[in-house]
């Protein structure tokens, strides 16, 4: 594998931070995967899941989301991406999108979106699907109760403490029961994967699990609302792909009930091709989870199925 990085300046002038993992020369080039990485991480946590894809002929790229990861200015900025964050999200992810379609013409993009990269996601399937060969959801959810109140507490709380306040009270209204179904908890992200390792690795990374600003929650629970506009729905192509994965005990997809309600809506809607697989015993984070060798294995398979055998570039 070919590892660089590099800056794309976005439309505000900011330089955003991604990493792009090349097939060894020998290996023809088959497609691209553009990751959107979850909340309170960053995209090196992808490397791993990244080789893998490497290997079978996949070019890979990521950046790190505003707040986060080396596009944060510094350490105090993590958690904090500014107004309207996540416009400005999908807005960056487009921009990255639109910049590999200009440097591999000849190759189909897919985009895989996790947790928070899979809402972002979510709204791309609509905004820019132009820029896409098909999408994946990992550890996604569908539609939901109780956003509007969150958003309600969100405004409030950025109105009484200001938007960049660190709000431990959000915090806890949007992870705190995550551990619930893993008690004893040996820590406070057990949830991510029965990996000890790495959730260790999570817990003691720098730029991971950064409390976020009361700003940032409220323009969260916004974005998890309007994913799910009926008009905004309507306008996914019914001819791209869509692949849902997750663990069956995941607490973001409802242990399972949220994905496999998203995947029924997103046949209802008459997409025609929609997949998804549920790993026993999984949770969150099924790229870093204890059976993740079988995790990409499956994702290989389906990239195949939706790339051509060869692309000669």
């Amino acid at each position: 594998m070919q590892d660089t990085t590099f800056t794309l300046m976005n439309r505000e002038g900011t330089p955003l931070f991604v990493y792009r993992w090349l097939p060894d020369k020998e290996t023809p080039f088959r497609g691209i995967v553009q990751i959107a990485h979850g909340m309170c991480e960053t995209a090196l946590r992808y490397e791993e899941a990244a080789a893998y894809l490497t290997r079978h002929g996949y070019i890979v790229y990521a950046n790190d989301h505003l707040g986060h990861g080396r596009t944060a200015s510094g350490p105090d900025m993590l958690g904090n991406p500014g107004p309207d964050a996540f416009n400005r999200m999908a807005e960056d992810m487009a921009e990255l999108g639109a910049w590999i379609r200009k440097e591999q013409p000849a190759l189909p993009i897919i985009l895989m979106g996790h947790s928070m990269g899979s809402f972002l996601t979510q709204k791309l399937m609509y905004d820019k699907p132009e820029l896409y060969s098909g999408f994946i959801l990992s550890g996604t959810n569908g539609k939901r109760s109780l956003l509007k109140m969150g958003e309600r507490l969100a405004v409030m709380q950025s109105m009484m403490r200001g938007e960049n306040h660190r709000s431990m009270l959000l915090n806890a209204l949007v992870f705190g029961g995550f551990n619930r179904s893993f008690r004893p908890a040996r820590t406070p992200f057990d949830w991510l994967s029965r990996d000890q390792e790495e959730v260790d690795l999570f817990i003691n990374d720098p730029l991971c699990g950064a409390i976020c600003t009361a700003g940032f929650f409220r323009d969260f629970f916004k974005l998890l609302q309007d994913i799910q506009v009926p008009s905004s729905l309507l306008r996914i192509p019914k001819d791209k792909p869509v692949y849902l994965f997750s663990g069956e005990q995941d607490p973001v997809g409802l242990h399972g009930k949220g994905v496999l309600s998203l995947a029924d809506q997103y046949r209802e809607l008459g997409i025609h091709e929609v997949t998804y697989k549920l790993y026993p015993e999984g949770r969150h984070e099924m790229l870093h989870e204890v059976n993740r060798e079988e995790v990409f294995r499956d994702l290989v398979k389906w990239l195949d199925t939706h790339t051509p055998a060869v692309a000669e570039v």
